[in-house]
């Protein structure tokens, strides 16, 4: 495993919409441990997206520390969502800037493992924030898009 470089705000990667993975290879395996070492490696991230390491792949893990652990989203389908948080957000994408951002409270999304396979999850709380944060990235969209009050951290 090695830490990728993490993309931030103003490059124009983050702006591409990322396209679907159809090659369930080594190469992806080696993508999926890289972006989990380096989410974890920059700190209190909790998800990263595979275009904030410069790779325009429908990919993220997320991590929020609950009984889930590591979860691998590759070509992620969200499916319902029901509900409505205010969240206070970051991301190591747009360094020194948080802010709220309206999210669903639950969602059901559906993905693939690394294996291709199909799986589908029903989160709530922090894990649904983090799935949508993540699913926007594949996107092109970044929290600050959403963001309904703003703040500046030092």
């Amino acid at each position: 495993m090695a830490l990728r470089e993490i993309v931030t705000v103003g490059d124009e990667v983050l702006r591409k919409k990322a396209r679907e993975v159809n090659r369930f290879d080594d190469k992806l395996c080696i993508l999926l441990d890289d972006m989990a070492e380096t989410m974890k490696y920059e700190g209190r991230g909790i998800g990263l997206a595979a275009p904030q390491v410069g790779i325009l792949r429908r990919v993220f893990v997320v991590d929020v520390g609950d009984e889930h652990g590591l979860i691998e989203f590759i070509n992620p389908e969200i499916l319902s969502v029901e509900g409505e948080v205010l969240s206070e957000e970051g991301c190591l994408s747009v360094p020194g800037r948080s802010g709220c951002v309206k999210r669903p409270e639950r969602l059901k999304v559906r993905a693939l493992n690394r294996k291709g396979e199909t799986f589908e999850l029903e989160a709530e709380g922090i894990l649904a924030v983090c799935v949508c944060h993540e699913n926007d990235h594949l996107d092109g969209v970044l929290f600050i898009d959403k963001v309904v009050e703003q703040e500046e951290k030092d």
